[in-house]
């Protein structure tokens, strides 16, 4: 688990920028779950835990400038 700094990567920055408001909303057309709250634990437990413990014992370069 790391604990501290994140390192950015550019290619998943510039991925998720250009991840369209439009793929998201047919998404959540066609499965009514897609992007609710809470079903990540639902669906996969193991890996929900790990991401939040993950989100919070890490931090981005970005987060220091905020």
């Amino acid at each position: 688990m790391k604990i501290g700094l994140r390192t950015p990567s550019v290619k998943k920055i510039v991925r998720a920028k250009t991840t369209g408001k439009v793929k998201r909303s047919v998404k959540s057309s066609v499965n009514p779950i897609y992007g609710k709250k809470g079903v990540g634990l639902v669906r996969n437990p193991k890996k929900s835990i790990y991401n939040k413990v993950y989100k919070k014992t890490s931090f981005s370069i970005f987060d220091l400038f905020k």
